[in-house]
């Protein structure tokens, strides 16, 4: 185990909407450090999102992001042979980079023709409530309210 904590790395903010959310969307979403290519991928997402719906898209982007984003999952833990899935509320860092991983991956499953066409209709479906992060993110909801008897057995 390490001695002490690694230092928080400070992201810089976004070129277009001066948000560091906004690098940190882009570096989970780049892929073999195409980090020119993640960007160009968003933002046209984002003029997509801006075609569509006639509202701000980083509005619809952080909004899409706060409905996926969970606030408690399970957690294993052996006790006496037996497993148990253990309830545990998530840290405000862990849940933003959940919900965002969980809107990447869910666009990348999306049927549709480019990768930025794919992440627009994710983000509105989930800005809306619908969509695969939503989902996701109210299955995981679901397992920790039925798993709550075991709430006590936390470590």
């Amino acid at each position: 185990m390490r001695k002490r904590k690694p230092k928080k790395r400070i992201l810089a903010p976004d070129p277009r909407f001066g948000d560091p959310m906004v690098t940190q969307f882009v570096n989970n979403m780049m892929w073999a450090g195409k980090k020119t290519v993640a960007y160009q991928i968003f933002y046209d997402a984002m003029d997509k999102i801006k075609e569509r719906t006639d509202e701000n898209p980083h509005e619809i982007w952080k909004k899409a992001l706060d409905n996926a984003m969970p606030g408690v999952e399970v957690r294993s833990k052996r006790i006496g042979g037996a497993t148990f899935q253990i309830p545990t509320e998530i840290r405000p860092n862990r849940k933003v980079s959940i919900g965002m991983k969980w809107l990447i991956r869910f666009s990348r499953e999306r049927s549709g023709k480019g990768m930025a066409e794919r992440l627009a209709a994710e983000l509105i479906a989930a800005s809306k409530g619908e969509g695969a992060a939503v989902k996701r993110r109210e299955d995981t909801h679901r397992m920790a309210e039925a798993n709550r008897a075991f709430a006590h057995f936390k470590a």
